[in-house]
Parts: C-alpha cells; sequence; structure tokens
C-alpha cells in the first residue's frame, strides 16, 4: 500500500464515518500520509483527526479513535495507533512491501505516472534565458507525466545550443511557437470542444526562476541540467559547482551511482543463476517509505511547478537504496535465499525509481559508471 493509497483509505473511512452519523463534517478532498514524525510508529501518520476535529465539534483523539476503528481492518493495514494529541499511525502488514514492489516493476519508469489524459491544459511560458527554458521543459515532462495536456512558448529566440547540449524540447525554441503533448492524448485542437461538451480547464503559468549566475553549457547535458533544476526557483545555481565531481559529496553522483549499482547487482544476480523475488524486506523501511512517496511527489512537483522537489527526492530514494545493496547478492559459499531475492527485487524497484525520476528532469541515467 502506497501512501496515495492509504490516504485515499483514510478519507473511505471519513467518510464512512459521516455516512453512519458518527462525524459531522465535509469529507476533505486529501488526507496528507507521511513517515511518522517524533512521538509516533509504524510506517505511516496522518494528521486527519486534528484537521477535522474543530468543524466536527469533536477532540482530536475522539475524532482519531472513531477513524481508528474502521481503519483497523482495512486490508493491508496492520495496527492503527493513536499518538499524541490525535495523530493516526499505521503499521503495514509485512506483505504490503511486496505489494508496492510489485507495482513498480510492473510500471517500471512509469511507476507513479497518470494513466490517460487528466483533462487539463497547461500553458508553460518563459523568457529567453537558459535556466527558465531548462526548468520549463523539465516541468513540462513533469506534467505530462501526469497526463496533462501541455503547451510550451517561449517570449524570445533560445540559443540553438540549449537544445542540442541541453535537450530541450523543440517547441520551447521560438516565440509565438508552442508544443503540445500529453500523455495518450489524441483528438481535437487544444483548448477546443465540440458542442454539447465542457470545454477544457486551462492553467496558464510563467516560469521565471532566478537566472544563471554563468553559462552552463561546458557542464554538458546532464550536469548542466541538473545544477539549474536542483535549487529552488528563488535560489540562485551554483555554476559550475561541484557537479561533475565524482563523490559522495556530489548528490547527482549519488543518484546515478544508486542506480547504476542496482543494475550491476541485477547482472550479477543473473550470473549467478537467480532473479528478483518480491518479499518482505527487513531494515529497509527508509527506502519503502520513499519508493512509496514517489508517486505523491510527481503530483506535488507537478502541482507547485517545482522540479526541485523531484531533484531532492531522488537524492532521498539514493540515500535510502546504498545502504542495502551490500546485503543483496550472497556471500563467500552462501546459497542465494529468499531474502536476497526479495533483496534484489527492491533494489531493482528502487533502480527504476531512480531512473523514471531522471528521465522527467530530462537527465540520462547510465547503466555503468
Amino acid at each position: 500500500m502506497t501512501p496515495v493509497e492509504l490516504s485515499r483509505t483514510v478519507l473511505h473511512a471519513v467518510r464512512r464515518a459521516v455516512d453512519e452519523g458518527e462525524l459531522s463534517v465535509t469529507v476533505p478532498e486529501r488526507a496528507v500520509v507521511t513517515p511518522p514524525g517524533p512521538g509516533g510508529c509504524g510506517d505511516y501518520a496522518t494528521n486527519i483527526a486534528l484537521q477535522l476535529a474543530g468543524a466536527a465539534g469533536q477532540p482530536p483523539r475522539r475524532v482519531a479513535e472513531i477513524l481508528r476503528a474502521r481503519l483497523a481492518g482495512e486490508a493491508f493495514i496492520g495496527d492503527v495507533v493513536v499518538t499524541g494529541p490525535g495523530f493516526l499511525n499505521f503499521s503495514l502488514e509485512r506483505n504490503a512491501s511486496a505489494l508496492l514492489v510489485e507495482e513498480i516493476l510492473r510500471r517500471g519508469r512509469r511507476y507513479g505516472h497518470a494513466e490517460g489524459f487528466s483533462g487539463t491544459i497547461v500553458r508553460l511560458r518563459c523568457p529567453a534565458e537558459v535556466r527558465a527554458v531548462v526548468v520549463t521543459d523539465a516541468l513540462a515532462r513533469v506534467l505530462r507525466s501526469r497526463g496533462d495536456l501541455v503547451r510550451v512558448e517561449c517570449d524570445g529566440r533560445p540559443a540553438p545550443e540549449w537544445e542540442t547540449v541541453l535537450g530541450v524540447d523543440s517547441g520551447s525554441r521560438s516565440g509565438g511557437r508552442s508544443s503540445d503533448r500529453a500523455a495518450g492524448h489524441s483528438g481535437s485542437h487544444p483548448g477546443r470542444h465540440t458542442p454539447g461538451s465542457r470545454p477544457l480547464p486551462d492553467l496558464d503559468v510563467t516560469v521565471h526562476p532566478v537566472p544563471a549566475p554563468a553559462d552552463p553549457l561546458p557542464l554538458g547535458r546532464d550536469a548542466a541540467r541538473w545544477a539549474l533544476l536542483c535549487p529552488a526557483a528563488h535560489d540562485r545555481p551554483r555554476i559550475p559547482g561541484d557537479h561533475l565531481v565524482q563523490r559522495e559529496a556530489n548528490p547527482l553522483f549519488r543518484v546515478r551511482y544508486a542506480h547504476a549499482r542496482t543494475r550491476a547487482l541485477l547482472r550479477n544476480a543473473a550470473d549467478l543463476g537467480f532473479h528478483p523475488e518480491p518479499g518482505p524486506v527487513s531494515d529497509a523501511e527508509a527506502l519503502l517509505a520513499a519508493l512509496g512517496d514517489h508517486p505523491r511527489v510527481l503530483t506535488t512537483t507537478a502541482t507547485h511547478r517545482s522540479p526541485d522537489r523531484l531533484a531532492r527526492h531522488l537524492v532521498a530514494v539514493a540515500d535510502a537504496t546504498l545502504p542495502l545493496l551490500p546485503a543483496v547478492l550472497p556471500l563467500g559459499d552462501e546459497k542465494p535465499s529468499a531474502a536476497h531475492r526479495a533483496r534484489l527485487a527492491l533494489a531493482e524497484a528502487a533502480g527504476a525509481v531512480l531512473a523514471g525520476g531522471l528521465s522527467l528532469l530530462g537527465i540520462d541515467a547510465p547503466d555503468h559508471l
């Protein structure tokens, strides 16, 4: 069960409590599910009871207990505990991690992507400045992964090498022209609708981050894009920085190194005659939480128009992946076990999330470093 699925389960419990007359509130559109904070326990937690208590006219802990009774028996939830002023803490059943890994392996690099057209048209406009153009390009990729139809327009004429070196979408190259793309979308021209149908909702977004202080092109495509995308829009990027350094201090290196290690482990395991098989993995809670959070991160990245959120998330996934990797392969004369196969499957899932996330940022994820 991913945080997104758990959020839906929590909202379903709220709706049942309202329908059965135990709560008199408006069911919110979303329930925030995160790893537990200080004093919490289990795999995930939510503050939904504190959020609803005022409208319900009841103490937060009472609201939490009402919801706990409805959540305790849900599939894949092993236990629900109320802590603090009314936080709901969830412990997932052991096979929940295997189901998450199975879902990631099934979707591959598209894990967390929406299926089909969302019904939303987004118009992105940016100035002809290198960072603005790259951020717009990455944001368009993320929005398209959410099923949006994206139109990109640039006020001015970007330098041709921004496309050839930095891999910027050609639709951003000239003012007055735009690129229109959406995952799985076909049909009439964007913005039009047939008689009797509802017009599609449009969003107009201007992308104008703090400009790059120097020319990033000497860094090459991957390091340059990371340097421009990783800082928040209001922060000045570091050019050249240490983005080409092959050391742990370089976050981009850690992300790509973690991915390359997962691919190497798959090759080595095949040589040893065993393959990944999802199953329970101990001492991997941080990695499972980060992987389960990936769909939510893509959504918030799209909602807040901030590719830097995705970049920071990939660093967190990589940092949670690296401690797992030394225990994936059997040592010495040790025979491959179910635990080895489960860790290998988890490593493969982590590699898929890292590769998919880097792809949305327009950055390569090589199998060898």
